[in-house]
């Protein structure tokens, strides 16, 4: 599977006028934007690889079609069969727009906690919804522990758990590494993103490795309330989550199996307030044209304080997940920005873009 992904890659290279087969052909290839504005401010080369521009919108189409396909692979998922996922939003996103493609049945255990338009959306898609109370994840009622449950309960199921399942990782390994080693020529200093279930950092961050011997850097950009820039930084001590953020699907409690493949190799780690999140939100939106989710801002703030860090003439890549349709809602949001106290974290001069009450 994964050789034929790259086969792929290596077909289309990059094009924008290829023809490609099915919803599965479109996932990835994906473009790498030069953040002009942000890179002019500080001498270095800011690059977003535009992750929203795959077909179910979001970074998570990669892993979800690597799930499935390493599902079917194995003999697990056959014809009319269900797919079964406990997902904070993209990955259940992505599953239900593969399972359609593929004719397989997609149920969804996500938090109560997640936005509206995401529900909503997942629904549209024909997956059978179940919202539960978002605890953490020793709690046996934990959203991943039931949607584990229901696939064992039920026949030709498969639990397709992206967050300990490897083949999320490997599908990041032989699809967006490869596409960022070439798209960059490989002349890249550093690597920078959040994680959630760790695979887009650890498949990136091991063919980066790899191909660079071990020069490109790899760093975790954590939210508040995520244990990661500690257990990087200590040397890996994990402590207790505590605190929250504003962002959705990224920031850990433990060591996932995908990033437990990886995370010994990473160079270093960092946290980003959510006030930085939020005030590049709209940046981004009024100086480069980009309607982008509080991940992707994220991960921008990251990338610019890692290339801060390195010099003047640093090139850094981050990952731009997904648009802001699925949070428009909240981010813009008056009413609720002031309820979350980042309404004043927004420069005078951007706030006008906070349309809704």
């Amino acid at each position: 599977m994964y050789s034929a992904l790259r086969t792929v890659i290596r077909r289309r290279g990059f094009a924008t006028n290829a023809t490609v087969n099915g919803f599965d052909g479109a996932i990835g290839n994906t473009p790498l934007i030069y953040l002009k504005g942000l890179s002019e401010r500080i001498g270095s080369r800011i690059y977003g690889k535009a992750e929203f521009q795959n077909p179910g919108g979001s970074v998570k189409d990669r892993a979800a079609l690597g799930l499935v396909s390493n599902a079917e692979k194995q003999g697990l998922l056959k014809p009319g069969g269900t797919v079964v996922e406990g997902t904070a939003g993209n990955t259940g996103i992505g599953l239900a727009h593969v399972c359609r493609a593929k004719g397989y049945k997609c149920v969804i255990y996500m938090p109560n906690s997640q936005s509206q338009e995401k529900i909503d959306l997942l629904k549209m898609l024909g997956a059978d919804v179940r919202p539960v109370p978002a605890v953490a994840y020793e709690n046996p009622k934990n959203y991943n522990h039931q949607a584990k449950e229901y696939a064992e309960s039920i026949p030709n199921a498969v639990w397709t758990n992206q967050f300990d399942n490897t083949a999320n990782a490997q599908a990041h390994y032989e699809t967006t590494g490869p596409e960022i080693w070439q798209q960059t020529g490989g002349k890249l200093d550093a690597f920078i993103c959040a994680t959630g279930t760790g695979g887009t950092l650890a498949g990136v961050g091991r063919y980066l490795k790899e191909k660079s011997n071990g020069k490109t850097q790899i760093w975790i950009a954590d939210p508040p309330g995520s244990v990661l820039t500690s257990y990087v930084n200590s040397g890996g001590k994990l402590n207790e989550r505590s605190g929250g953020s504003i962002t959705e699907g990224i920031g850990q409690g433990r060591i996932t199996d995908n990033l437990g493949t990886f995370v010994k190799q990473v160079d270093g780690a960092f946290t980003v307030p959510d006030e930085k999140s939020i005030a590049m939100l709209y940046d981004l939106l009024d100086t480069e044209g980009l309607y982008l989710g509080a991940s992707s801002t994220l991960n921008v703030v990251a990338a610019y304080e890692l290339a801060q860090k390195l010099g003047k003439g640093s090139s850094v890549i981050t990952v731009l997940c997904d648009g802001a349709y699925r949070y428009q809602s909240r981010l813009f949001s008056k009413t609720w920005l002031e309820s979350k106290g980042l309404l004043s974290a927004i420069p005078d001069h951007l706030k006008k873009y906070a349309v809704l009450d």
